[in-house]
């Protein structure tokens, strides 16, 4: 029996359960805390079933996971809670090996509730725990599907409500509001266009420096050593207003953005990226017409340095992974590359905002991944795709090579928008929107009569 012939089957079974549910709600002074909190995942079930299904409190939607072990699934609570009770209503497909885990920051995570028997259905959970974060760790299915969830309802007591959305919330003014993912085609052209997107060629122009101004903000030292590329004023304290005073080693002198990574390291030894870095800035979505710039100071990180191999494989965004030579889609650093090759490794960052915040606490809830190719309606703006490929110039036995942060599974990146907001949106409408195909200038040199969008000194015209 397919997949959604057991989803549908259950469908009308599900919708009156939900009335029923065993064990009732949790004790009468807890609230549920994570209905329509911001989510994410492991993985999502061929690009669908987004993380947020799980938390809207409707059962006839669902998290699904891919066909694999381990995957989670996590809230962000908005704030400190006490945590008394989860209940979780499974799809056909569960989980029998399973944990609760709670987590103050997103990165470190403490098990309130385990599991090797699970057998599915609506399970209400007694607990005990804290935590702004909450998810389940399932590392047994009880299916061969993956983990699917109706409904993942947490109950307890906020210890810290937000106020105003709370510290480590930064606002976008304006927001952008009533918009509605686009899930039209753009119509086929001739030739066909397939690619939509420019590139940002930026060089090393700080290295080695032990700072984050996103995740350890006015914190110097704090940090596992990062390459910085972009900005040359990145540090500890950085700002909007430091970075647009800044200049930049990008070749487009508008992308005056901070981009950075953990350093890479053979043995203690620093090895850095030689030349201009590809930072290409694409559309994620089906519909590229739809794509808008990025709003100033929007910032994120993409990747995880805890992250696992499994994490890094399964990325909801598409991970090419390290190659060198002729070895590709490798997951972590291979073990030997032919002398005199070099280390690449291409990685994606989520296309769709919520809207409203240029940063949250755990500076990623605020962007989410397209789900077959349409963006969530809890993240309804489209905005540019970026991919890092970075190349390290180092061969051979490749034992001792790795990140500052860890194995090669740790890579991630971080990213503080500081473009000129007539330079960004030129490209972005000339190249992203148009359908091309762009180097830094915003030309396709396969279709040269479209002319480009910056001048041979890669400015605005005029």
């Amino acid at each position: 029996m397919k997949r959604r012939k057991l989803l549908a089957a259950t469908g009308a079974a599900v919708l009156v359960g939900a009335l029923l549910l065993v064990g009732g709600p949790a004790r009468a002074a807890d609230s549920l805390l994570s209905q329509n909190k911001p989510a994410l995942a492991s993985s999502t079930e061929n690009g669908g079933a987004p993380a947020g299904a799980a938390f809207d409190g409707n059962p006839a939607t669902r998290w699904g996971s891919a066909w694999s072990d381990p995957q989670w699934v996590r809230v962000d609570l908005g704030g400190a809670a006490t945590i008394t009770s989860v209940k979780l209503q499974w799809e056909t497909a569960y989980g029998k090996a399973f944990q609760i885990q709670t987590s103050p920051d997103g990165n470190v995570w403490s098990t309130i509730y385990s599991t090797t028997n699970g057998a599915g259905g609506t399970q209400t959970l007694t607990v005990s725990g804290s935590g702004r974060y909450v998810r389940m760790y399932g590392t047994q299915r009880g299916t061969t599907y993956g983990y699917s969830l109706f409904e993942f309802q947490v109950y307890g007591t906020l210890v810290n409500p937000p106020a105003s959305d709370g510290p480590g919330y930064i606002m976008a003014n304006p927001p952008v509001t009533g918009v509605i993912p686009s899930t039209a085609v753009p119509p086929a052209t001739n030739p066909p266009t397939t690619h939509h997107e420019f590139q940002a060629n930026c060089s090393v122009s700080r290295s080695n420096l032990p700072d984050d101004p996103i995740v350890f903000p006015g914190l110097p030292g704090a940090s596992h050593s990062h390459t910085f590329m972009g900005n040359t004023t990145t540090n500890a304290t950085t700002t909007l207003a430091s970075l647009n005073s800044g200049s930049t080693s990008c070749i487009t002198p508008g992308d005056k953005t901070g981009y950075w990574m953990p350093t890479l390291l053979n043995g203690d030894v620093a090895v850095q990226p030689s030349g201009p870095q590809v930072i290409y800035y694409k559309s994620g979505v089906i519909d590229y017409r739809s794509v808008r710039p990025f709003p100033p100071g929007l910032r994120y990180v993409v990747g995880s340095p805890q992250a696992t191999l499994d994490d890094f494989r399964n990325n909801p965004g598409a991970v090419e992974g390290f190659e060198c030579g002729d070895i590709s889609n490798s997951w972590d650093i291979p073990a030997n590359c032919v002398a005199g090759t070099q280390l690449n490794v291409r990685f994606q960052a989520p296309s769709c905002w919520d809207g409203r915040h240029l940063d949250t606490p755990d500076h990623k809830s605020h962007m989410a991944y397209p789900v077959l190719g349409v963006c969530p309606n809890d993240h309804p703006v489209a905005v540019p795709m970026i991919e890092f490929k970075m190349a390290w110039p180092v061969s051979g036995n490749m034992a001792n090579v790795h990140f500052s942060s860890g194995r090669g599974y740790s890579f991630h990146y971080d990213v503080f928008n500081a473009w000129d907001v007539p330079t960004l949106a030129a490209l972005s409408s000339h190249c992203i929107n148009g359908g091309l195909q762009c180097d830094p200038r915003g030309f396709d040199q396969y279709k040269p009569d479209r002319g480009a969008a910056l001048n041979e000194h890669y400015e605005l015209p005029g």
